[in-house]
């Protein structure tokens, strides 16, 4: 018999798994080692998505599996998708990112679908608006001609929108729920949040942008002037999850959240490209530098992305695992909106991207991404919400070369 000492080292080793912890090599300054990163994390990104086979039931088509994943992430997740093609110029997911946006268009093309009224809220509508309007920027590749175009869909899904901007309570703002509480959970029926109406910002803003129109510059202005006036966005930029609109939202949940700072910041990046106005740049910086909450999480971990309020005390559920994901794209789409943030965004992101690559040395291949970047390694947790928060870190890297990602008018 082996003396206790040895016993336990032969034990140890015997634990370990078969595999090699492998991990991904990132060289931040590399094109090429960007965009075999985010190849590698793709391919693991949609091994969970089962959903394109034959007989999958229309209804289906497109989805992420439920439990645990709801109906917007899948649509998050296809923006991700759109915009890795346009960065890395991989093509090899298009055919099934098509198929995934027109199965869940809804019968009108405007993402209002009949199957997930007990889950569709505002917020969720416009995650998939944001990754149409990715499409029609990035000049993504468009469904058959007797199928309904990128464009168009998004314009429905905005004045679907717009249709709900609710003037009975509170001045005006967006519920988070659409339908009273016999439908969904009457507390979101009567919340006003910050990312349901910060995506209707940025898409308002996206569309002033893309189309020159003042009817978007005029709904962006209106939805930053309300957003600010009730307190969302406060003197300092700090942006707080929600309002009760039962209080005429005079109480605010002053949780913060990355997404939410994240979906106002390219909206302002945005009507600062559109209309070069100061105060829309000072509004840019300003949120900039709330953002910093989400980096940092300790001294030996300097810039690196974590979701302040879940995190550390390991109590993220499965939607806000994903959040990190929004901040790395729309600061990257930030960055070419509003180049004088480029000096600011850039650094964070390559140093949450060398983070997010060592996380990604788990599974049995030994490259699936783990939650928290700044513990050094694979945390024991992964997911869609990981993996997607890890490749557009990583892959936002890339927008500053990416030949298709361009602004659609000279200004």
């Amino acid at each position: 018999m082996f003396p206790p000492p040895l016993s336990k080292v032969l034990l140890a080793i015997l634990a370990i798994p078969s595999c090699v912890i492998q991990a991904i090599q990132l060289d931040v300054k590399d094109p090429a080692s960007l965009r075999a990163a985010a190849s590698t994390i793709s391919k693991t990104l949609l091994t969970y998505y089962k959903n394109d086979a034959p007989n999958t039931p229309p209804e289906k088509i497109g989805l992420l599996p439920f439990p645990p994943y709801y109906w917007w992430e899948s649509g998050a997740m296809w923006a991700g998708i759109i915009d890795y093609t346009t960065y890395t110029k991989d093509t090899s997911h298009v055919n099934k990112t098509i198929q995934a946006l027109l199965a869940q268009r809804g019968p009108k093309n405007d993402y209002i679908v009949p199957a997930h009224r007990g889950d569709e809220g505002n917020d969720d509508q416009t995650m998939w608006g944001l990754g149409l309007m990715s499409a029609v920027e990035n000049n993504f590749p468009g469904p058959p001609e007797d199928q309904p175009q990128w464009f168009p869909m998004v314009i429905a899904l905005f004045k679907d929108q717009a249709s709900r901007w609710d003037m009975e309570s509170c001045g005006g703002g967006l519920k988070w729920q659409m339908y009273p509480g016999k439908y969904q959970n009457a507390y979101g029926y009567n919340y006003k949040n910050s990312i349901s109406n910060g995506a209707f910002f940025q898409l308002a803003a996206r569309l002033a942008l893309y189309t020159g129109e003042q009817y978007y510059i005029d709904w962006a202005e209106k939805v930053w002037d309300w957003s600010w006036r009730t307190g969302l966005i406060s003197p300092t930029y700090d942006v707080f999850d929600g309002t009760d609109d039962k209080k005429n939202c005079t109480s605010l949940d002053h949780t913060q959240w990355s997404y939410n700072v994240a979906v106002y910041i390219e909206g302002t990046a945005a009507m600062w490209n559109t209309t070069q106005k100061s105060i829309w740049g000072e509004r840019t910086v300003g949120l900039l530098g709330a953002s910093e909450v989400f980096f940092s999480p300790f001294p030996n971990a300097t810039g690196i992305m974590f979701e302040a309020a879940c995190e550390p005390a390991n109590k993220c559920n499965n939607d806000q695992v994903s959040f990190k994901a929004y901040l790395g794209r729309w600061l990257a789409k930030t960055m070419i909106l509003a180049p004088f943030t480029a000096k600011t965004i850039r650094p964070l992101l390559e140093t949450s991207a060398m983070a997010a690559a060592k996380s990604c040395s788990g599974g049995s291949d030994g490259v699936a991404c783990g939650t928290k970047w700044w513990v050094g390694g694979y945390d024991g947790k992964t997911g869609v919400g990981q993996q997607l928060s890890a490749l557009e870190v990583i892959q936002s890297l890339l927008i500053e070369d990416a030949d298709r990602w361009q602004l659609p008018r000279d200004n």
